[in-house]
């Protein structure tokens, strides 16, 4: 008779070793598409999370004092390394979160871009330098780091985002303690193995599994000195407000609510197919997701187009060719987005979509909705208010771009928004009125390139610097001020001065 294969479970990354944690606690990872069980992932015992910060904080000692030619090319060789593993990490990654191998694709490879970005730390770490600010005196600043940095990542990017924080944090001579989601670590972990090849020391990168307790130690522990975190709003108030009385720097981004305003002299195609792309792509598992289109004027007129164009998109399993939608990650993000939608129904909006219980055939058990369109949404409705992180699209109707801006900027969040238009001053006007930190203009999902920053506000921020960028150079060292003065041998020197003036 033969026997069942035993489950793999998922590996700590402790001082350049991976580890079985000796935890009684575990999780499975499944597959959305199939319910199969494909790792057990452990919740570390706090020993296990002491000894991944220890162990950071020991190899903080040598490390900062790394050449920085020599941490550049570490980032070069990585970046090389994810390029000739795309396709493994892409199939791990669709495997235990859902999403297209397309988009897997290219959830590695907009963290490959910050990758990429840190092998250039040499021009990114410069201080600067003020000649003879008095006489004989000079004032230079060093950015030096801080650390043991830690990050706290969600299900939804499970490569992009890890790899939004170590990369740029190691970078610039911290050490790092990884906490990625519990729901899909796989994908996280074969990035950690290949950071190990590029060359990253022992110490220098660590990644530990778990809940509510690893983020509480996380925030709390005295030899972590900053947090990134990227998820929930729930989540990142609870870690900001604990993590800053701890003393650290926090930086978080979380919920959005993103708007997208459709003039009626956009191009019509090519805006109808962005407005789906970036709504119901990834199963609108983004932060970034476009959840509401607002129709002004004549615009309104487009939704029986928009609703015969997401119809035509394929729901199925992420590996299978052609797909547009894959599964949500969970069982339990299912019921919540199918809960929602009923009561989008109950409060009074047009189901004018309903993408819930799709027929996706070999894949009964998967964790589907389909596109789902409502149109008559209200700001009070509980579909409008509440991010709900599925492949939901509500419809609003404004009639002039100035009550569309009014109603973004009512809203409390601040992550992204766009607008379609073939005017230039209808995108200047929209551009300087709205009050929301990332605007696209004809671009559905403005996240920037990794040279500039992340810049999500209001709400849906928490802490003064974004991830990666410039911004983030910032964020993972400290600026110390040098103010000098050599004195020639042959120098009888002056007067005594007691004032604190440089002269």
């Amino acid at each position: 008779m033969q026997t069942k294969p035993a489950i793999p479970t998922v590996k700590l990354l402790i001082d350049g070793q991976l580890v079985e944690s000796q935890t009684t606690e575990w999780r499975d990872v499944v597959n959305p598409a199939t319910q199969e069980v494909l790792a057990r992932v452990p919740f570390a015992t706090q020993a296990e999370l002491n000894a991944a910060v220890a162990s950071a904080n020991t190899a903080f000692k040598t490390w900062r004092k790394t050449p920085i030619g020599a941490r550049a090319r570490i980032f070069l060789k990585y970046q090389q390394l994810i390029r000739e593993n795309m396709k493994e990490l892409a199939a791990i990654l669709t495997a235990e979160q859902g999403k297209t191998l397309a988009d897997a694709e290219g959830d590695v490879f907009r963290g490959l871009e910050v990758v990429e970005h840190a092998a250039g730390i040499g021009n990114l770490q410069l201080g600067e330098l003020a000649n003879n600010v008095a006489g004989g005196v000079d004032t230079y600043t060093l950015q030096q780091p801080l650390g043991v940095c830690a990050g706290i990542t969600p299900f939804n990017f499970p490569a992009m985002i890890p790899l939004w924080m170590f990369p740029m944090a190691i970078a610039t001579g911290n050490t790092f303690v990884l906490k990625p989601s519990e729901q899909d670590p796989m994908v996280t972990m074969r990035l950690a193995e290949l950071a190990l090849e590029a060359g990253v020391p022992a110490g220098v990168l660590n990644v530990v599994h778990g809940g509510a307790d690893a983020v509480n130690l996380i925030c709390d522990h005295p030899d972590i000195k900053a947090v990134s975190f990227v998820g929930s709003t729930k989540v990142g108030t609870h870690v900001y407000n604990r993590a800053s009385q701890a003393g650290k720097r926090v930086q978080c981004m979380m919920g959005a609510k993103n708007h997208a305003i459709i003039l009626p002299d956009a191009h019509k195609q090519q805006t109808l197919n962005n407005l789906l792309g970036a709504a119901f792509g990834a199963a609108g598992q983004r932060c970034m997701a476009l959840s509401v289109a607002v129709l002004v004027g004549e615009a309104q007129n487009w939704l029986p187009d928009l609703v015969a164009k997401a119809q035509t998109l394929k729901v199925n399993a992420g590996v299978e060719p052609g797909t547009d939608v894959g599964p949500l990650v969970s069982c339990a993000a299912l019921d919540r987005v199918s809960s929602l939608i009923e009561r989008g129904v109950a409060e009074g909006a047009s189901l004018d979509l309903d993408g819930r219980n799709p027929s996706v055939a070999d894949y009964a058990q998967g964790n589907f909705v389909g596109p789902t369109i409502f149109s008559g949404v209200t700001p009070e409705m509980s579909i409008y208010k509440e991010e709900i992180f599925g492949p939901v699209l509500c419809v609003v109707h404004a009639a002039t771009l100035d009550d569309a801006i009014k109603l973004i900027n009512a809203n409390p969040n601040g992550n992204g928004t766009a607008i379609f238009t073939r005017s230039g001053a209808a995108a200047r006007h929209f551009q300087e009125e709205i009050d929301v930190g990332q605007v696209g203009i004809n671009v559905p999902i403005p996240v920037p390139v990794p040279m500039f920053s992340f810049t999500g506000s209001r709400a849906s921020k928490l802490g003064d610097l974004g991830p990666y960028g410039k911004q983030v150079v910032q964020f993972y060292t400290q600026t110390k001020t040098v103010t000098e003065r050599w004195f020639d041998e042959d120098d009888v020197g002056g007067a005594v001065n007691t004032t604190i003036t440089l002269k």
